[in-house]
């Protein structure tokens, strides 16, 4: 590829000169084959003369692909002498003429495969590559990058995820309008004929459904950049875990610049995590060391520290200086920041923004960059001590928990009636059922199994009984200790570590984003995989952050209302979305005509805000 950018950099003269020095150097090549071939058939014997003849038709169809090869260098010379050949093509030209002068089949060895097959496809690695390249968006974000390796377009990579989102919204719809007619058709207002034919309907979608997100994963997994998305999702985490150690280890910490976190924020354990990361954000966005405050932290008197790793190995307190509460002045050395809910004035880097920087590779490689975000601050908050690591090993050998398994977090308690509504077990495993039957639309039997966490142990117990078929792996006495009377003790706290590292390590998540647990579930889920936005049901909510900015979608589909209820949407109109209804429809306020209703789901599509945040140069 060097090569290529050298190409592109230089005048047109410039241009013809390398070809000129191309064609020179394949012609030199071509002739020492040659040469070498006429003295190794002067040293072979007689009996050799047939294994002669093969060479020599080698040698011939080498020749007559580098004569076809020099009349297209005559071609493109003659096209850039007169600046007819745009980049496009001369890129499209000069990648295969590398990769004819890299394919090993151009270099016959003695006693090599048959002439016939010298052409008939490339390595097994290039062949899958080569098919991509040609697949991939006219566009020069999709190719070879500077390492060699093809990766893929925005444009790509955001067009397959919206099919895969759009699947799932269309088959909202249409389930949920005929459930309606099912409904009449019970409730005695049609034939008995018509409510089996409904049955079927809903049936036979449901297989379709499943099929084309079978399709949408073996395309993913086959298309030819999962290589390039493993190694992006990797290099993009350890660029962030490089910046946060590098902030929260300041090599003078007496003049750093520091940002104070009280971690004993009064609510549970998910809502505190938010809390702490809100706080790792701010300290991010203003190069301040954070500084945690925990002892006497309400589920560990001890403090932060004795369950997990410190947020800094140099920098644990905030000295002598004098401290000031937000925003403070910018010569401020010590800041105290308050929850959330009382930042005043709030800046444009809380969530649901991304860092501009990483904002380009980010929306290419993942299908909700905030999630993403969020996830890189509990990887680095989450290391285990010791004594918790082996913990989680115990616990997770204890339960016998395996793979292939669906993580199923039920909330109750002080949630129900107050923040969120109750929902049946019967809701969770409908989707549970739906995930195995995706897994098995092609005729393969998967073993079902689920892992079920819940602040009611009730609720293992009854699952349990109802679905006698699945493998439910939970504890009962686990749930026992997160009703609100004993939440807060050390037995409690190890209890919702452990819940929500397995909730996090399953394979599929079906939940409520009403509770925080099964949001910081969701959110440590994206360490995991390079991408796994889409590997949650939620009964209720869409993803939200507690006291996010706005969280705004762009149309892209214009939209006339239906009924009263409906928003009336232009393409590029900014809608602000308070929720999903699960049904094909969603529901917000259009910031145009600032009126507020439904509009369909796949009429919009995400914007992602970014902020400026410091780049950290030479991290």
């Amino acid at each position: 590829m060097l090569l290529v950018r050298q190409l592109f950099g230089a005048s047109a003269n410039s241009w013809a000169r390398a070809l000129i020095i191309f064609v020179l150097a394949w012609i030199g090549l071509v002739y020492v084959f040659v040469v070498k071939l006429t003295n190794t058939q002067g040293q072979q014997a007689a009996g050799e003369s047939e294994l002669n003849a093969r060479r020599i038709s080698q040698a011939l169809q080498m020749l007559e692909h580098t004569r076809q090869r020099n009349e297209e260098l005559k071609q493109l010379i003659d096209e850039l002498m007169s600046d007819q050949l745009d980049k496009q093509s001369a890129l499209k030209l000069v990648q295969r003429l590398e990769n004819d002068a890299l394919n090993p089949k151009l270099a016959p060895e003695v006693g090599g495969p048959e002439p016939e097959s010298m052409f008939e496809s490339a390595p097994a690695d290039l062949r899958g590559w080569n098919n991509v390249a040609e697949g991939a968006p006219n566009d020069l974000e999709a190719g070879v990058n500077d390492h060699g390796e093809f990766e893929p377009s925005l444009e790509y990579e955001f067009t397959r995820r919206r099919i895969q989102t759009n699947i799932a919204e269309i088959w909202n719809f249409f389930s949920s309008e005929l459930g309606k007619v099912r409904k009449a058709v019970t409730a005695g207002h049609a034939s008995a004929d018509l409510e089996e034919s409904i049955n079927q309907v809903l049936l036979q979608g449901a297989e379709h459904k499943r099929s084309l997100l079978s399709d949408m994963e073996r395309m993913r997994q086959s298309d030819g950049y999962e290589a390039w998305r493993h190694k992006e999702a990797r290099e993009l985490s350890d660029l962030v875990q490089r910046r946060l150690h590098h902030l929260q280890n300041p090599s003078d910490c007496q003049n750093a610049r520091k940002l104070v976190c009280k971690l004993n924020k009064g609510c549970g354990y998910g809502c505190q995590l938010h809390h702490v990361v809100y706080c790792f954000i701010v300290a991010y966005a203003t190069e301040r060391t954070l500084i945690l405050k925990s002892r006497g932290w309400r589920y560990h008197k001890g403090g932060w520290e004795e369950v997990f790793q410190p947020v800094s190995n140099s920098c644990h307190d905030a000295g002598t200086a004098n401290t000031y509460n937000w925003p403070g002045k910018p010569n401020t050395q010590v800041l105290v920041l308050p929850i959330i809910d009382s930042l005043m004035p709030r800046p444009p880097y809380l969530p649901l923004a991304v860092p501009e920087d990483l904002a380009p590779r980010l929306k290419r490689l993942h299908g909700d960059p905030i999630v993403w975000w969020v996830g890189q601050f509990l990887k680095y908050l989450l290391r285990p001590q010791p004594t918790t690591r082996d913990f989680l090993t115990a616990g997770m050998r204890n339960l016998g928990w395996e793979r292939p398994i669906v993580g199923v977090h039920v909330r109750r308690t002080d949630k129900v009636g107050t923040e969120a509504a109750c929902h049946s077990v019967e809701e969770y495993m409908t989707y549970v059922e739906d995930y195995y039957r995706t897994l098995e639309v092609n005729g393969s039997t998967v073993a079902r199994r689920i892992f079920l966490a819940s602040d009611d142990a009730q609720v293992i117990e009854e699952a349990r009984r109802k679905y006698p078929q699945y493998q439910i792996i939970g504890d009962p006495e686990v749930a026992r200790m997160a009703s609100v009377s004993t939440r807060y003790t050390d037995t409690a706290l190890n209890g919702i570590i452990l819940d929500i590292h397995l909730l996090s390590m399953s394979d599929h998540l079906v939940c409520t984003f009403s509770s925080q647990v099964c949001r910081v579930a969701y959110e440590i889920m994206q360490t995991m995989y390079p991408d796994a936005a889409h590997r949650f049901k939620s009964l209720d909510d869409i993803y939200y952050y507690g006291g996010q900015n706005a969280h705004n979608r762009r149309v892209v589909i214009a939209h006339k209302p239906r009924t009263h209820e409906d928003l009336q949407l232009r393409v590029g109109d900014l809608v602000s979305v308070a929720g999903n209804h699960w049904d094909g429809n969603s529901k917000g306020k259009n910031t145009r005509t600032n009126q507020g209703g439904l509009f369909p789901s796949f009429k919009v599509e995400e914007k992602v805000d970014t902020a400026k945040l410091p780049l950290y140069a030479g991290i």
